[in-house]
C-alpha cells in the first residue's frame, strides 16, 4: 500500500471516536508546576551569585563618647545632714546651682563664730611672730654692739700690754745703766779706799766717795724694784686682756643663745601660723561645701538621698546628673573572635529599641528605619562578661540619629565588611570560619581614635 489517501480502511479504531482515549493525556497542572519549579530552583541559583556583605553583630546600648557626658553621681565633699533641697527629679540645671542644703554633724564645727574666732588666732599668732623677729633684731644689735665693745676693749688692752712691755724694756735699760754706775762707783771707791789707806787722799774724798757707793747701790735696788713692778703691771695687762676676751664671749654666747631660742620659737610659732592659715582656708572651703552645687549643665535624674536630716558622710552620692547634650554613641560588645576584623572607622548599621526597623543584614542599602555609624573606639581589653566594647559614632554622611534617644537604651549592631558572594557566605557559615579581609586594620589605628589634641 502506498498510503496515499487519508482513508485507513486498515483502522478498525478509525471509525470510532471514543472518549476514553480522548482524555488520557498529561495535565496542565502538573506542567505548570514543573515550570515553577525550574524557575524557583534557577533564581536560587542565580541568587547564589548575588553580591553579600559580611557584618560583625553586636548588642549593646547607649552612651557617651566622652566620660564627662556620661550620667554623673554628685557626692557630698563633707559629712552633714540635709537641711533642704532645692531641686526636684527631671529638672534642668546650670552648672553652679545649687542642689540641696547640708548642716553640720561634727562637734568641732558647731561654733557658729569659728571662722571669726580662727582669723583672730591667726593675728594673735602674727602678732607674736612680728615681736619675736623685734627682739632677734635687736638681739643682733646688741651682738654686735658687744663685738665692737670687744674688739675696742681688747684693741685698748692690747695697747696698755704693748706700753708696759716697752716700759719693762725702759726699766730694764735703766738697770742696766744703774748697775754700770754702780760698778763705776765700786771702782771708784776701791781706787780711793787704797789711796785712803796710804794716806793720799783726805778723810771728806774718802767718805765723799763711800756716799757715792750707797747712793749707787741704793739706785740699783729702786731700778731692780721698778722693774719688778713693771713686770708684774704686764702680768697684770696681760691677764686684763685675756679675761676682757672672756667677759666679752660670755656675753656674747648668752645673747648668741638667747637669739637662737627666740629663733625657735619663731619657726614654731611660723608653723602654728602656717597651720592656722591652712585650717582657716579648710573652714572658708568647708563653709561653701555646705551648699552641694551641679558641676555641669544637666537633668537631675534620680535623688539618692531623700527627706530632710538625713545624715550623710564624706564622699556619699546624693543625686545622679545626666549631662545635656552629650556626645551619643553606641555601645556595643562583639566576640573576641570577631575584634581583629574591625578598625577604626568601620561603617555599622544601627538598629535601636524602640524604632521601628527592617534590617537586611547582607544588604544594608535596602534597609529600613536603622541608622549609620562608624566604629571610633575598640577597647585592648575585654569586659566582665567575656565580649569587646566598641563605640560607635554617628556616621555624618547618614541620616542623624534620633533625638529621642536616651542613654541606657538598647541598640543591635551590624558592623559592616567585605561584599562577597552569597554561595560563599553560605560555605563560610556552615563551615564556621570566620569573615574575610581584603586588608588587615593597622596596629596602631585598630583600637582608639585620636583626638585632635592628640595628634
Amino acid at each position: 500500500m502506498l498510503n496515499l489517501s487519508k482513508e485507513r480502511v486498515n483502522d478498525p479504531l478509525a471509525q470510532y471516536e471514543l472518549q476514553t482515549m480522548n482524555t488520557l493525556h498529561t495535565p496542565r497542572v502538573g506542567r505548570v508546576l514543573a515550570y515553577w519549579i525550574i524557575g524557583i530552583f534557577s533564581l536560587l541559583i542565580i541568587c547564589l551569585f548575588l553580591p553579600w556583605q559580611q557584618n560583625i553583630t553586636g548588642t549593646g546600648q547607649i552612651t557617651a563618647l566622652t566620660p564627662q557626658d556620661r550620667p554623673q553621681m554628685v557626692p557630698a565633699v563633707i559629712a552633714g545632714r540635709i537641711l533642704e533641697w532645692k531641686v526636684r527629679e527631671g529638672q534642668f540645671v546650670e552648672a553652679g546651682d545649687t542642689l540641696l542644703q547640708l548642716g553640720e554633724v561634727k562637734t568641732e564645727y558647731f561654733d557658729p563664730a569659728l571662722l571669726t574666732r580662727t582669723a583672730e588666732q591667726l593675728d594673735a599668732k602674727q602678732e607674736a611672730i612680728a615681736a619675736t623677729r623685734e627682739q632677734i633684731e635687736a638681739m643682733n644689735v646688741n651682738l654686735n654692739a658687744l663685738q665692737q665693745g670687744l674688739d675696742i676693749s681688747l684693741e685698748k688692752a692690747r695697747n696698755k700690754v704693748t706700753q708696759v712691755r716697752l716700759k719693762v724694756v725702759s726699766d730694764s735699760t735703766d738697770l742696766e745703766n744703774e748697775r754700770v754706775q754702780y760698778a763705776i762707783a765700786q771702782r771708784q771707791f776701791n781706787g780711793y779706799d787704797s789711796l785712803y789707806r796710804k794716806g793720799l787722799v783726805s778723810l771728806t774724798a774718802y767718805e765723799s766717795r763711800r756716799q757715792k757707793l750707797q747712793e749707787t747701790a741704793a739706785k740699783v735696788v729702786s731700778q731692780e724694784n721698778k722693774l719688778l713692778e713693771t713686770r708684774q703691771e704686764l702680768i697684770n695687762a696681760r691677764l686684763q686682756l685675756t679675761s676682757l676676751q672672756a667677759e666679752y664671749r660670755d656675753k656674747i654666747s648668752k645673747t648668741v643663745a638667747e637669739r637662737a631660742a627666740k629663733e625657735v620659737y619663731l619657726a614654731g610659732a611660723q608653723a602654728e601660723y602656717s597651720k592656722l592659715r591652712n585650717y582657716y582656708a579648710n573652714l572658708e572651703i568647708r563653709r561653701d561645701q555646705y551648699f552641694v552645687t551641679a558641676p555641669q549643665t544637666g537633668y537631675v535624674v534620680r535623688a539618692l538621698k531623700t527627706g530632710v536630716g538625713e545624715t550623710l558622710k564624706e564622699g556619699d552620692p546624693v543625686v545622679t546628673i545626666m549631662p545635656d547634650q552629650p556626645d551619643v554613641a553606641a555601645e556595643i560588645y562583639v566576640r573576641p573572635m570577631d575584634v581583629p576584623l574591625l578598625h577604626i572607622g568601620n561603617p555599622v548599621r544601627l538598629e535601636f529599641d524602640g524604632w521601628p526597623a527592617l534590617q537586611f543584614s547582607g544588604w544594608p542599602s535596602v534597609a529600613v528605619g536603622t541608622f549609620g555609624g562608624r566604629v571610633a573606639v575598640i577597647d585592648y581589653v575585654n569586659s566582665a562578661n567575656g565580649k569587646y566594647r566598641v563605640l560607635v559614632t554617628p556616621d555624618p554622611n547618614e541620616e542623624p540619629w534620633p533625638a529621642q534617644l536616651r542613654q541606657g537604651s538598647g541598640v543591635y549592631g551590624w558592623a559592616m565588611l567585605n561584599e562577597v558572594p552569597i554561595w560563599y557566605e553560605l560555605w563560610r557559615q556552615l563551615n564556621g570560619f570566620p569573615p574575610s579581609l581584603e586588608n588587615m586594620p593597622d596596629a596602631k589605628t585598630a583600637a582608639v581614635e585620636k583626638t585632635p589634641t592628640e595628634k
